[in-house]
């Protein structure tokens, strides 16, 4: 992997990280409890949980995520970055710009 292209993944998980702090500080907001005195009906209730459910769900993802973005980003500038942990080949450039967290090729991933 070239230096400029270490550069341009920095960016995007710079970039990503930022987008994913913003969603996990909304979803944090959408999950909190619901007060069981709030005037909402049975079915409205029963949806509302279900979302907030969900969106828990999601909370989690994007928190999971966000600590191998910045893992990656710990990592960038060490000569294993864009290596692949089982087979020590290089990782794709293709594949690390969709998802520059990868610590596995796309062979081994599977």
């Amino acid at each position: 992997m070239t230096n400029e292209e270490k550069k341009r993944l920095k960016a995007e998980i710079e970039d990503e990280i930022a987008l994913l702090q913003k969603q996990i500080e909304e979803l944090q907001e959408k999950t909190k409890p619901i007060s069981p005195d709030c005037g909402l009906g049975r079915l409205t209730r029963l949806e509302a949980m279900g979302e907030q459910h969900v969106n828990n769900k999601v909370l989690d993802s994007s928190k999971l995520r966000l600590t191998r973005l910045q893992n990656a980003l710990q990592r960038i500038d060490t000569p294993m970055f864009g290596i692949c942990i089982e087979c020590e080949e290089p990782i794709g450039i293709a594949r690390m710009e969709i998802r520059p967290e990868s610590v596995r090729c796309v062979q081994c991933a599977d």
